[in-house]
């Protein structure tokens, strides 16, 4: 069944318990107990609490030596039957109520014993990091039985540090319009806690979204880093085409776009990693100098060129917002909008209030199925119009595997350089990546003029262009090693 649906675009991901069903038939069960891995009481018996298989045993994911036995048993899953990811859940670690288990907290008795790296403890100590040493030993297993495939864990439960073996959701939340208004402020305060790979189930695990509520929280949600839709399946049926025509369309129209923005979020992403600069932005870490951010919470940034402010109240045409510092325009229809003040923002159905900065070279991919759909995808550069100097970045490489560490990635250093009556795109590169079309279509937007030519190092080039509204829409093809491009215009006359 995985060999098929790779086959079709699909990516398998399989969840794994660290509950152990207490069955001596079960091999996983007999190996740990001979081994003795499993956590046990302070007077000394095994640790079982019942969670969906029933009665477990626990691993003690706090000992090296448990964390290399788990590690080991991926061997089949990863290597033989080659799944693409492992989802980590109930690692808090939760267990079930049941009559011989009265303690009124759904985890570990405070007693349990940990060998936490050789300093022996109770779980009142280890209880906050079980679930990041879980997802250490998994992320260990996926590198050490694929070791030319990049490690993808997801995790409900982890603490500080755990942003280098796993993402992670922010657990089973409520269909309701607070509880997307509320996920949208745990992905901040998670991004700039050091851990941006985290997403949201997105129209709610627990009972069941209506349309407008599952489509703005898929709006939103196409922003974040992890990008998931799931729910309980115990309330009615919630895939994208659940909830009629109008909706099925608006729905894909938001997935399309998230599809084609993965060479920015790819970006961001080498940002993150790179710099640790968080990949989602609250006002506040974008101009913290600015007071009125301080207590501004739904406005957020994605990476250096976007702003999000998302929808998260019912049968609305718009919402109060705010623009931190910088210039800025309406991503929708390339409206220049003014900085640092409250403003009312329209927005329609099939749309959320989204801006990119000016100077901005924002990277986009054609519509695609699936990640990989295309062997080489064409990038198409759009490009926004400043009165002055603005720094963009594109990197990409294989998407998988480690041969960017041999120099297979490309990095470019954008400059986008604007007067009056001209543009200018310089481009700085390096590395040998090839896995993309070797001509960059570049879109320009919200030039206030007519475009009269465009030069590159190699000469004068062709291009199409269409005024709209006194916006000068323009696009080209250049080869990707360009190093400038020189763009003249004539600006509008103001009577016109």
């Amino acid at each position: 069944m995985v060999e098929e649906l790779k086959k079709v675009g699909f990516k398998t991901v399989v969840m794994i318990d660290p509950g152990i069903k207490v069955d001596l038939d079960y091999w996983v069960c007999k190996d740990g107990l001979e081994k003795e891995v499993f956590c046990v009481r302070g007077d000394g018996p095994l640790l079982v609490a019942p969670v969906w298989p029933g009665d477990c045993y626990f691993p003690d994911f706090t000992n090296p030596k448990v964390r290399d036995w788990w590690a080991d048993l991926y061997k089949e899953l990863i290597a033989e039957i080659k799944v693409d990811g492992v989802w980590n859940d109930m690692n808090e670690p939760a267990i079930f109520l049941a009559d011989n288990f009265t303690q009124s907290e759904k985890t570990f008795y405070n007693d349990v014993r940990h060998d936490y790296d050789g300093h022996p403890c109770s779980h009142r100590k280890a209880h906050n990091i079980y679930g990041m040493q879980m997802t250490r030993a998994t992320y260990e297993g996926l590198k050490r039985h694929a070791p030319d495939r990049r490690p993808f864990v997801i995790t409900r439960a982890s603490f500080a540090g755990s942003q280098r073996y796993t993402s992670a959701w922010t657990g089973d939340n409520v269909a309701s319009w607070e509880h997307l208004w509320i996920a949208n402020m745990q992905c901040q305060r998670m991004n700039v806690s050091g851990m941006s790979f985290i997403g949201s189930d997105i129209g709610g695990f627990i009972e069941s979204p209506d349309g407008e509520l599952y489509l703005r929280w898929l709006q939103m949600a196409i922003f974040h880093p992890f990008f998931r839709t799931h729910s309980s399946g115990d309330h009615g049926e919630q895939e994208p085409w659940s909830f009629g025509e109008e909706y099925t369309h608006l729905s894909r129209k938001a997935i399309e776009l998230r599809y084609k923005l993965l060479p920015y979020m790819y970006t961001t992403f080498w940002q993150y990693v790179k710099n640790g600069t968080p990949m989602i932005r609250p006002l506040a870490f974008i101009d913290q100098h600015d007071h009125d951010t301080l207590y501004r919470m739904e406005e957020f940034g994605l990476g250096d060129l976007m702003l999000i402010c998302p929808i998260s109240q019912p049968q609305v045409d718009g919402r109060w917002m705010y623009l931190p510092k910088g210039e800025w325009y309406n991503f929708w229809n390339d409206e220049p909008m003014a900085s640092r003040m409250e403003f009312w923002a329209e927005t329609a159905i099939e749309e959320i209030p989204v801006f990119i900065k000016a100077g901005a070279v924002l990277p986009m991919f054609p519509i695609q199925q699936y990640t990989g759909e295309f062997e080489k995808p064409e990038v198409r550069l759009h490009v926004y119009y400043i009165n002055g100097e603005q720094d963009s970045q594109l990197y990409l490489d294989a998407g998988d595997g480690y041969d960017y560490q041999n120099g297979e990635f490309r990095q470019s250093d954008f400059k986008v350089c604007g007067t009056e009556n001209s543009i200018f795109i310089e481009q700085k590169f390096e590395g040998s990546f090839k896995g993309f079309i070797d001509m960059f279509e570049i879109q320009l937007h919200a030039l206030p003029g007519k475009v009269l030519s465009i030069k590159t190092d190699d000469g004068e080039i062709d291009f199409e262009n269409e005024v709209k509204n006194k916006i000068e829409v323009v696009v080209f093809r250049v080869n990707h090693d360009f190093e400038k491009i020189t763009i003249s215009f004539e600006k509008f006359d103001e009577e016109e």
